[in-house]
This record gives C-alpha cells, structure tokens and sequence, in this order.
C-alpha cells in the first residue's frame, strides 16, 4: 500500500499540467492524503477495538482502490482532492488494523521484529513506489499510475478476504454499553505503566518533530547558509536511507533480546544530540556523519515505541491507544515545519535545530529515566 502511494510522488508536476493548475495547489494531493490518515486514526482506533480487526482489514484496502478508482476516471482536480482524502482514511485503518492482527498472532518477546518488519516494508515502499511511478509515468502516462496503485489495493483487499484471521491469541473486541465516541481513558491503563505510555506518547511526539524539521529545514540549512546544490542535498538524504534500511532487521532483535528501551531511548535521544551538532557542521563529510547517525537513529525506532505501547496498554484497548499515540505524533510533524519556518524566517534555518533540540532530548530523558523497560524475557508462558 505505501508502495502504491509512493507513486503518487512524482505525479504531483504532471497534475499541474493535466489540470491547468499551480504546482502548489497540485501538492495537495498529499496534504489531502495525509490529513485523512490523521482524521481516521481515532476512529479507526474505536472501531478496531470494537469490532476487531479483521473488517477493518477489508474495509481499509476497500476505501483505498474505491478513492484511487475515482482518481482513475475523475477529470475533476477537487474530487481528486477528495478522493486522496479517502484514499488517507483506508490506508490508515488498514495499517492500524495490520498490526493489531500481528500482534494478536505472535508471542511478546517476537512483537519487536514484527513491528520493526512492517515498518521497513512500508519505508521501503514509500522509497521504490516513486521510482517506480515515474518510469510508468513517462512511458505510459498519468492515469496509469493510479490504474496500478488500484491494482494494489485490490491485491491487498483481496489478501484481506481470502486470510484466515487467528483469534488464538486475540482479545475479545469491546463489548460494553458506552457511547460508540468513547475513545478510552488513560486510567484503564494499568496504574504503574502509565508514566511509561506518557514517556512513549512525549517520544512520538519528538520522533515526528525531528523528522518533519530535518525533511523541510535541512534543504534550506544547506542551500541558503552553506550553499550546496540540490544533488549534494539529495545525497545526505540518501545516506541516511541507507542506515535506515540497513537496520530494519537488527532494531527488532535489539527490541525482542535485548530490551524495549535499548531501542526507544536512543533513536529518541540520538536524533536531539544530532541536532545540536547540525549548526556546527558545514562541510559534507560532517553532514554525511551525522546524516548516518540519523540514519541509524531512525532505523532503530522502526516499530520499537509501538512494540513498546502494546505491551503497556491492555489488549481490549490496543487498537485506541496506539492511534491516540500517533495522533499525538502527527501533531509533531505538523508543529515542527510550522514553527521551524517561523524559526527561519527570524533568524535562519540552521537555528531551527539548536531550538528544537530540546523539545527531542526531554522525551528521551523521559524514555531513560521515568518509563519502565517491558520486555519479559523467558515468560513462563513461552518457556
């Protein structure tokens, strides 16, 4: 699915030209995307833990082709808008829903490896769908590309139907007589964990900020205040890919054998050093280090805070607390370009780290110090 919608990437000049609009309003195909997976996460969240996971595996990948479908036949840009915007809500319950289920199917010392497995396969999608959709694009055409991001989806739907959903190890959906709208309170979490799930929210919230402010501010550090070309800028981009792949499969060992913290407190606290140092680097081979040190950083969160959210909050609840986890985090990614760019507009790009530096390195030092480590290692039960 992220394949699908990393293919979309490229498209956005040649919605410009297909529909006699500005490049600017064409990018809104991804805002509309984007603001749809935020506006379905609460909901998708209640209705997993209500109705379990197993429609909202169908019902996400149902929405997703029924959206790209319209952008197939639609020669209307607004309802291109529209549809991304449904195109959002599918994929985002499909993903929520997609690790519930995994989680239902594996015991708790092997959730790290699967959270961290299908957050590689969506990185990596997200990275080969616009090679991709750019070779189509310019062989074939624009409504080809979403002809085949339809084809995914429908791929997906099907796999969806045709799977057989264990219910050995997963929770009874919610059954209590209670507002439909009531998303949970942090009181049914147990009483002792409860710092811990704060610690984990305060880390999404800071592992957004940092990567919303590298991708928008480090583009203008580099160019306006050290003068490098958009290749050279591309690179260090690249370089920290690079890290990031390369640690998809040791996050989730260091997650399941090591411990949970091993992996959330250094790819919270990490990424604030790094920014603290950023302003100060001003040759490539500085900015390729700490681009690697990102990298690395980044690669070790790959499913490590939502590993350590479901062994805090209690399985009838899983499905809530985790999308009112990202929720909190999608306002990171919103707040950071924000602000960085009132940041950089009053002083410079390059100020924007020193600021925000901060707000990274205090929901680490919570991670370290306030949340408890949950990994059980040698349950009786798995013994």
């Amino acid at each position: 699915m992220s394949f699908g919608q990393g293919m979309v990437i490229p498209a956005i000049p040649v919605f410009a030209s297909e529909f006699d609009i500005s490049v600017g309003l064409a990018a809104q195909v991804v805002t509309a995307y984007a603001i749809g997976r935020v506006a379905s996460l609460v909901p998708a969240g209640i209705m997993i833990d209500r109705m379990g996971s197993r429609f909202a595996m169908v019902l996400g990948p149902l929405m997703v082709a029924a959206g790209v479908g319209a952008i197939v036949v639609t020669p209307v840009f607004w309802v291109i808008l529209a549809a991304q915007f449904v195109v959002g809500m599918g994929d985002s319950l499909w993903m929520l829903a997609r690790e519930v289920t995994g989680i239902n199917l594996v015991k708790p010392s092997q959730r790290g490896r699967v959270m961290s497995g299908f957050m590689g396969v969506t990185s990596a999608g997200m990275s080969l769908g616009p090679v991709v959709g750019g070779l189509i694009l310019e062989e074939v055409g624009l409504r080809t590309v979403f002809v085949a991001y339809a084809g995914i989806a429908s791929a997906v739907l099907l796999g969806s139907v045709m799977s057989r959903h264990s219910e050995a190890r997963a929770p009874r959906p919610l059954q209590v007589k209670s507002s439909p709208f009531q998303f949970g309170r942090l009181s049914e979490i147990e009483r002792a964990l409860r710092p811990t799930y704060i610690a984990l929210v305060a880390a999404t919230f800071a592992m957004m900020l940092y990567r919303m402010v590298l991708q928008s501010m480090m583009p203008l550090y580099m160019d306006s205040q050290l003068g490098y070309s958009p290749v050279q800028v591309g690179s260090i981009f690249g370089i920290s890919t690079i890290f990031i792949f390369a640690m998809i499969i040791p996050a989730g060992f260091i997650t399941d054998k090591i411990g949970r913290k091993w992996a959330t407190v250094p790819s919270t606290i990490i990424p604030a050093l790094a920014f603290f140092a950023i302003p100060f680097a001003d040759s490539m081979l500085e900015l390729s280090i700490i681009a690697s040190v990102l990298g690395m950083a980044n690669g070790l969160s790959l499913g490590s805070v939502a590993t350590s959210t479901f062994d805090v909050v209690p399985e009838h609840a899983r499905a809530r607390f985790q999308a009112l986890r990202r929720v909190v985090g999608e306002m990171g990614g919103v707040a950071g370009p924000f602000f960085g760019g009132i940041i950089a507009n009053a002083y410079n790009p390059g100020m924007t780290f020193l600021i925000f530096a901060p707000f990274i390195l205090v929901p680490g030092l919570l991670l370290a110090i306030v949340a408890k480590e949950t990994l059980v290692k040698n349950p009786p039960s798995e013994k």
